[in-house]
């Protein structure tokens, strides 16, 4: 996905345009502590910047805990002693607009600590909260077993998706990574190392989960397993009509387990962007343009089905149920039989061709939302007819699919549309020095229409700058979210980048 950014990047190479905190002052800890911060130039500089690349926030020094009471002493110094600084727990730093950062605080490099433990009956690993998620599949499907809820990038931390909520095209039938999880350990901003799970703490278990790092940070992570499939097929399907291919994913995210497919997303293909068509076979590469260039809009569903044994009945069942049964455009369908490693981690080889010609790290002003299915058609004809595709040119990724509300807890912070089924819809948009503020006022303009035609959107990875945009948010747990906030962080000193508080 991400190479669909790669031509249009080219032309760039320029430095990152970047928004500059005020200068910031070196912390010093008192030797009792027994901490090290760091605060060379170079370790200074990358916990300054974040994937987005269009802010710049100087903290005063970077911990890098070889033990979570490392972190549990610097927490409860910054919360007693005489000199308050506010605390960023970092993983691989994938936000996007400085969510992980802090001015002239400490930032904790989370990924210091990274472990993962199966349990003996496989039913569950306990993982050290700056684990990635790719070390994660590696460890467990080496012994059979896996996560069953992923990203689609999977080089970001086991703590930093909880944080957030952890979504992708698994999640219609398992729920996205925080509703598999079964307790965790977390350290308060009063510096309080906790376990926590749904019968322990549940205020704080149930908090953290979608909490965007407000209540404390998670240290460790019970996360469920499950059975590791061997392979995975995994499947393209052009649609020129919108309406078909909605119904055609709605349909597919409402199928079982035994007769249904393991993951959906779907993706648009628009004629003043770059079209992407490596996934297909090179006789058909140059007919999936010209659909393009002929329709403006070319809709892709993406499915996967993962097995084990290509002679079980089930699977073949399965895929001639979606060659014959859906209303994809006649011919455009291909299929790749891939590891179920590789397909988890399919985003990886595009990253790697990514940096090695210096295009990773461009300015991403990303927007990430949730619209509700009753109101898909609309948002689909105002926003990507009426503002993306009148666009001189786009870039990136757009995805769309849909997910069950019924796979979320509504007991956890995260927050979603009020409607049985809703769609997730990622403009993942790549930018440089000189349009990242263009594209950041077409998120805006796509906002406003939401709001003014009454869509009722909610936004995931967002970043609000005023208080009545994140009680909006919330909206009913705004009361709650706000007394969590006292009683587990009181002086305020976590995750200030997100500016809730």
């Amino acid at each position: 996905r991400l190479m669909i950014t790669l031509i249009t990047v080219l032309v760039y190479l320029l430095p990152s345009f970047a928004k500059s905190s005020e200068s910031t002052k070196v912390i010093t800890l008192p030797k009792s502590l027994n901490l090290t911060l760091l605060t060379d130039p170079s370790t200074i500089s990358t916990a300054s910047h974040d994937y987005g690349n269009v802010t710049t926030v100087t903290p005063g020094g970077v911990l890098c805990p070889s033990s979570s009471a490392e972190i549990s002493r610097l927490l409860r110094y910054a919360a007693n002693g005489e000199t308050i600084f506010q605390v960023a727990a970092r993983g691989q730093g994938h936000s996007l607009n400085g969510q992980a950062s802090v001015s002239g605080g400490v930032v904790i490099n989370m990924t210091c600590l990274a472990d993962i433990t199966v349990s003996e009956d496989k039913e569950y690993a306990d993982v050290a909260g700056g684990t990635l998620w790719v070390d994660v599949l590696r460890e467990t499907a080496e012994q059979g077993v896996s996560p069953v809820s992923w990203t689609d990038y999977l080089h970001i931390s086991v703590g930093g998706t909880l944080s957030n909520a952890g979504i992708g095209g698994q999640m219609f039938r398992n729920g996205p990574q925080i509703s598999n999880v079964l307790e965790l350990d977390v350290i308060t901003g009063k510096g309080e190392t906790l376990a926590c799970s749904p019968q322990l703490n549940p205020e704080l278990f149930y908090g953290v989960l979608g909490g965007l790092g407000q209540f404390g940070i998670i240290t460790r992570a019970r996360i469920v397993l499950n059975h590791a499939p061997k392979r995975a097929k995994w499947f393209k399907m052009l649609y020129s009509d919108f309406t078909a291919f909605t119904k055609d994913q709605e349909s597919l995210i409402s199928m079982n387990n035994d007769t249904g497919v393991d993951y959906v997303e779907g993706q648009l293909l628009m004629s003043n962007g770059i079209v992407d068509t490596s996934f297909f076979p090179p006789s058909d590469q140059s007919k999936v343009a010209d659909l393009v260039k002929n329709h403006s809009i070319i809709y892709v569903l993406e499915v996967a089905k993962y097995y084990d044994d290509p002679t079980v009945p089930t699977t073949g069942q399965v895929i001639d149920k979606l060659t014959k049964t859906l209303s994809y455009l006649p011919g455009f369908i291909s299929m790749h039989d891939v590891p179920y490693f590789d397909f988890l981690n399919r985003v990886q080889a595009e990253e790697d061709k990514l940096r090695s010609l210096a295009l990773w790290e461009v300015p991403h002003p990303w927007l990430n939302l949730y619209v509700p299915k009753t109101q898909i058609l609309d948002f689909h004809n105002g926003v990507v007819k009426d503002i993306l595709l009148k666009q001189n040119s786009t870039s990136g990724v757009a995805l769309f699919y849909p997910t069950n509300r019924n796979k979320w807890d509504n007991r956890m912070s995260a927050m979603i549309p009020d409607e049985d089924v809703f769609y997730v819809v990622g403009l993942l948009q790549s930018a440089s020095s000189q349009n990242v503020q263009e594209v950041e006022s077409v998120n805006e303009a796509i906002i406003r229409f939401c709001k003014d035609s009454g869509i009722k959107i909610k936004q995931y990875l967002m970043h609000f700058t005023r208080k009545e945009d994140w009680v909006g948010h919330f909206g009913s747990k705004w009361g709650a979210f706000s007394k969590r906030k006292d009683l587990f962080d009181p002086k305020k000193l976590l995750s200030p980048g997100q500016d809730i508080f």
